[in-house]
């Protein structure tokens, strides 16, 4: 006998899958700030050395440069440096000027003159960039300072001088490390920047940028500010041109005007210095 089975299909409803937990909102990324005041503090760097005007005569240099890059106008743009200031004269001279003007932000270039004199104290310096950075800081200002390069390697000097500076340079260049350590404040390296020791970013003189050294220094601001923060609508361009390459009459007059003049000055205060390095080095030996 068979015995017929009647299979029945049975139907599985899925079950209903748990509801997605909502996704957090996607952070907002903040729009770069635009900065409208600009001031540029220090030496003979900063006021532009080494990279002069065609024609109308003075210096352009790293600030312009800036300030062309972050879109500054001109009356949003002050520079109060001047040749030889150490920086003690930054803090009582200059300061005050860029604390009226009340800038967005703040390049600083100066502690080289401090080297080059016998006094140089290395705490001191320390101390002033500090108050430096607290009196900008209070008007709402990102101070933007260098740590500098061996000059001794582009400058040409006797073996023992060499030495001196490049001890100065690097107590220097401790000193400001601590304080941009210390207050979180972008620092441009000098020594890292590419080509800093091609002769080519260098003046005739050799103490001053060229006008490649210039566009150089200002790429490298205008790269930390981007960091920070900071709108950059015109990059800076390393292709030299707007300012005028000095003949050849020019190099030999400023040499002997004022180039050894400047030499005869300092190395009168900084031979006393470079004796004592000297000495250690003999006596080490």
């Amino acid at each position: 006998m068979v015995v017929g089975v009647t299979v029945t299909s049975l139907e599985v409803t899925p079950s209903p899958e748990p509801p997605r937990p909502p996704r957090p909102p996607l952070a907002a990324v903040p729009s770069p700030r635009r900065a409208r005041r600009l001031v540029v503090l220090g030496d003979s760097t900063a006021v532009g050395l080494g990279d002069p005007l065609p024609r109308r005569g003075g210096w352009r240099g790293v600030g312009p440069l800036v300030a062309t890059a972050l879109g500054v106008d001109a009356g949003g743009y002050l520079n109060p440096s001047f040749t030889g200031a150490r920086m003690r004269c930054v803090l009582t001279r200059q300061v005050p000027a860029a604390v009226a003007h009340r800038p967005d932000v703040a390049l600083l270039v100066a502690g080289m003159n401090d080297t080059l004199r016998p006094d140089f104290d290395a705490a001191r310096v320390a101390a002033d960039l500090t108050e430096v950075v607290h009196r900008l800081r209070e008007t709402g200002t990102t101070v933007v300072p260098v740590r500098f390069h061996d000059h001794s390697r582009v400058f040409r000097l006797p073996p023992s001088l060499k030495r001196a500076l490049s001890a100065r340079v690097a107590e220097l260049n401790a000193a400001i490390d601590e304080v941009v350590a210390r207050e979180g404040i972008p620092c441009l390296d000098l020594e890292t920047l590419p080509g800093a020791y091609d002769l080519t970013a260098w003046s005739v003189d050799r103490l001053h940028p060229s006008e490649l050294g210039h566009r150089m220094l200002a790429s490298g601001f205008t790269g930390l500010l981007a960091e920070a923060g900071f709108a950059v609508p015109e990059p800076v361009s390393l292709t030299c041109g707007g300012g005028v390459e000095p003949s050849a009459a020019g190099h030999v007059g400023w040499l002997v005007l004022k180039g050894i003049p400047w030499l005869w000055r300092r190395g009168r205060e900084f031979l006393p210095y470079a004796a004592v390095i000297m000495w250690n080095s003999f006596r080490a030996r």
